[in-house]
């Protein structure tokens, strides 16, 4: 896995909930040209929750067959169950993914000790793991003093935080104290993701670069690097991206976006998401002018 801008993309379908599959080889083709610096395929906002084994493995070899050995492929296989997300990830690494990203279990709150034993497991099988914190969708967090115990699995090789709080880098940071420069640290808020990398993160796991990768790569970089202004005048423009890309849940105003633009034929989300609200059409055009892109 590589510090800077990773897309968490999503999943092309047809007007019937299909796949589309000339569509997606059409993104993946976007992400190589633009160089965006990793895929995350099949996370929350490739809608995997209701997408079955067969159609995980059709989207990974699809985008395996074009990127494998071109950019590092992070598949997400995270759910409640642990003997299914086992399954997926014995699939990922069947199907050449070079890390996997593994959400805490939703829903049912498991104690910290819990998902320490869970992350465990699931990273013995041998895939690097990037652990996955966003506490709004799953109803508990991965404190940080369990972030530091898991870090020093072998195969646990960083965090996404979608919380948006930046104070939490900073005493993560801290906790980790040697360990810090190895353990990536991306950011999953695309709100917050230039003051993240600009206050020491490796970048970001990003909705906004479905519809803008090389602008989010751009930002980035510049924040990598600590230059200031540049982020600010690269990432002002997409603030209302940002945020609108958000108005209903993700990834309905993104698919609406892409169609847009004319990155898919489609905006259908597979139930029990919905296409997006007509009210919130002219956000989104706002915010697609704003960004320049319209």
């Amino acid at each position: 896995m590589r510090k800077g801008s990773t897309v968490a993309l999503i999943t092309p379908f047809t007007n019937d909930g299909q796949i589309d599959i000339p569509c997606l080889e059409k993104m993946i083709e976007m992400h190589l040209k633009v160089g965006t610096d990793n895929l995350c395929v099949l996370g929350t906002t490739a809608e995997a929750a209701v997408m079955t084994m067969d159609e995980r493995a059709l989207v990974l070899n699809t985008i395996a067959g074009m990127a494998k050995g071109k950019v590092p492929l992070l598949v997400g296989t995270g759910t409640i169950n642990p003997d299914s997300v086992k399954s997926m990830t014995q699939q990922a690494i069947d199907l050449g993914a070079d890390a996997n990203l593994v959400v805490n279990p939703y829903y049912i709150k498991a104690p910290q000790r819990g998902l320490i034993k869970h992350f465990s497991k699931i990273a013995d099988l041998g895939l690097p793991t990037i652990l996955y914190n966003v506490p709004g969708r799953t109803g508990s967090n991965i404190e940080d003093e369990t972030v530091l115990v898991l870090s020093n699995h072998e195969n646990i090789i960083g965090l996404k935080d979608a919380t948006g709080d930046l104070k939490r880098l900073a005493s993560l940071r801290k906790l980790l104290g040697d360990q810090d420069s190895n353990f990536l640290k991306y950011s999953g808020d695309d709100s917050t993701t230039d003051q993240f990398v600009l206050q020491g993160g490796d970048g970001c796991i990003s909705v906004t670069a479905n519809i803008v990768p090389e602008k989010v790569r751009d930002v980035v970089h510049a924040a990598l690097r600590g230059d200031v202004e540049l982020v600010k005048k690269l990432n002002d423009p997409l603030q209302l991206l940002h945020q609108n890309l958000f108005v209903e849940s993700n990834p309905i105003p993104t698919k609406w976006a892409a169609k847009r633009i004319g990155m898919l034929n489609s905006a259908y989300c597979r139930p029990p998401l919905d296409e997006m609200d007509p009210r919130y059409e002219g956000l989104i055009e706002e915010a697609l002018r704003s960004a320049g892109i319209l």
